[in-house]
Parts: C-alpha cells; sequence; structure tokens
C-alpha cells in the first residue's frame, strides 16, 4: 500500500544516499537517549544509542542526516535518521529556533485524508525515523517522528564542493516522539492518534566531508 510504501522510503533514506556520488562518513559527537523505549516485541524500558558514527547525503534542496552506533547499513544497524526537506530555508530563516517534527504528508493510512495524520505542521520539512534493526533485528522495527521539535544552531549548505569549514557544520538537538503509524486509532475520540509513543532526546555535531561512496556489496 502507497502509505507503507512511503514509510518504509524514510528507514531506507540512508542507504540510498550512502551508494550517492558523495556523502559525509564520520566522526562526531552526539547522543539519541529514551528513559522508557516503547518498541513492541522488542524493547520496553530505558535506551541509549551511544553513537559514534554520524554521515550526512545531500541532494539538491535536501539533506539526509545519520547519527548511528557503529558504520554498518542502516539494514543491521541501530541509529536516527533525520529528513531536511529544504536546507536552504533553514539556513536562511531557522536557524536556533525548534523545528516541527512531523510524519509526511504523505503517510495516511486507509481511511485516512493525505495529511491528516501531521494536521497544521505537516510542511514543516523536517521527518525522523528511529531504527532498532540491530537489537531489534527478528522484527525489525522502525519507529517515525510523530511530534516534536529539532533545533538547528548549524547546517551544512548542502554543496558536496563547500570549501569553507563553517558551512560544513551540521549541530543541533532534538526532542521528539516516536511511534509506529501502523498502530493508529482508526475510529471513536482518539481517532487518528498514535498509542505506545517514546520520547527520543538528543544532540549532534559533527562537520560534513565528502568521502568516496559506500559499496553495500563486494
Amino acid at each position: 500500500m502507497r502509505w507503507q510504501r512511503v514509510l518504509a522510503s524514510l528507514a531506507l533514506t540512508a542507504v540510498a544516499g550512502l551508494t550517492a556520488a558523495s556523502c559525509s562518513l564520520g566522526d562526531g559527537t552526539g547522543a539519541v537517549r529514551s528513559d522508557n523505549l516503547n518498541a513492541e516485541d522488542c524493547w520496553q524500558g530505558e535506551y541509549d544509542l551511544l553513537p559514534d558514527f554520524f554521515a550526512a547525503v545531500p541532494f539538491r534542496e535536501t539533506l539526509d542526516i545519520r547519527i548511528q552506533r557503529g558504520s554498518d547499513l542502516v539494514s543491521v544497524s541501530d541509529g536516527l535518521a533525520i529528513l531536511v526537506d529544504d536546507v536552504t530555508n533553514i539556513r536562511e530563516n531557522l536557524l536556533g529556533q525548534p523545528i516541527p517534527v512531523t510524519l509526511p504528508r504523505g503517510v495516511a493510512p486507509p481511511g485516512f485524508a493525505p495529511g491528516e495524520l501531521c494536521g497544521d505542521n505537516c510542511g514543516s520539512g523536517v521527518h525522523v525515523s528511529f531504527y532498532l534493526l540491530k537489537s531489534c533485528h527478528a522484527v525489525n522495527r522502525v519507529l517515525y517522528g510523530i511530534s516534536g521539535t529539532v533545533t538547528f544552531t548549524e547546517l551544512f549548505s548542502g554543496d558536496p564542493n563547500e570549501s569553507d569549514a563553517a558551512n560544513k557544520l551540521i549541530e543541533g538537538d532534538f526532542a521528539i516522539m516516536v511511534g509506529n503509524p501502523h498502530d493508529v486509532v482508526a475510529d471513536g475520540p482518539d481517532r487518528g492518534t498514535i498509542p505506545n509513543q517514546s520520547e527520543l532526546t538528543g544532540r549532534f555535531r559533527f562537520f560534513f566531508e565528502r568521502g568516496q561512496p559506500a559499496q553495500p556489496f563486494p
């Protein structure tokens, strides 16, 4: 179904990006934590990603940011992916300001109109997926940003040939609620709500560094 394909594409964004013409693959600092992570059939309780791998993939006006434990492929890793739809707008108008995180407009389960689940903030331009594909390898659990904010204090210009170090810095923090849109309530007074959400908080700071494309296969 279309909305399920949209969800899958968010989880795989970083994989596709790392096969692009250029990407950053390198060191940085950051954190991704939850005091009570709820991932059905996999995890319940405190969680700390302890990330040590940071990547960013520019494409036109978009930027895919990956904060991950280890440098393996997304499909066998735990990590957080942040998709920025309009780099220029954030750099010119929104640095230092909390930007709402929502599901993409196209995530619309049967019975829901496009945009119904993201409400008034559909056009915010920042979307998040939290993948637990190592910790939850038996069930391939991925959770998605439902609400909350990401605040960028610095953001890479998006130019793979950027020479100014100041324009390569990616820095910010976030406090978001993640959940599984497949669990959305379809009827009754709670229609459109997604139960069993978890709060994630964290930060990130690293420089974009152009490198060779990653090779998922020999």
